[in-house]
């Protein structure tokens, strides 16, 4: 019996072997899948799993600007409430609590991180420089070690001219 290889690179389905005269024909349909059907995603949906590529986070600048029109109105965050906001996982937001000395949430006695206003402000800075000036680890610790105070009033000064470069191309689609 010969078996179908559904998942060649080739395209086309392998040539059925021939019969002898003397075996008994059996009625088997084979169905060709196609190799654009294979390359798709078990999960249906057009993405493939795992983490996002960083130029899949590119594609979306516009979240530092969604963060600063949302009301911070509680005084502590979960961890899961945070990586919401950044839409992260929350492994990264405590791998980035390990890495970098400024973000410093409490924890209460069950260990869970509370995070302060400050720290999400510390988490926009570290998600700028991460992910939006694609700095490495490194290099962004050492930015932020250097002069945290100018890092910090570049970020400002970046979220201000963007938000008149929003304002600008509103006013430019109006005309």
């Amino acid at each position: 019996m010969h078996q179908l290889d559904l998942f060649s690179a080739t395209g086309s389905p392998p040539p059925l072997p021939q019969a002898n005269k003397a075996a008994p024909k059996s009625k088997v349909k084979v169905k060709a899948v196609a190799p654009s059907a294979t390359a798709l995603p078990a999960n249906g949906n057009g993405r493939k799993r795992g983490r996002k590529s960083l130029k899949e986070f590119s594609e979306d600048p516009d979240l530092i600007m969604e963060l600063d029109k949302l009301a911070l109105d509680k005084q502590y965050y979960s961890i899961s409430e945070v990586a919401a906001m950044f839409k992260v996982n929350t492994s990264l937001i405590r791998y980035w609590e390990n890495e970098f000395d400024i973000l410093q949430p409490k924890k209460n006695r069950k260990g869970d991180r509370l995070f302060r206003q400050e720290d999400i402000q510390h988490l926009k800075l570290i998600y700028h420089l991460l992910r939006e000036r694609k700095y490495t680890i490194e290099g962004a610790k050492q930015k932020l070690k250097e002069d945290r105070k100018l890092a910090a009033r570049n970020f400002e000064m970046v979220q201000a001219l963007l938000k008149v470069r929003g304002f600008l191309t509103e006013l430019k689609d109006q005309l």
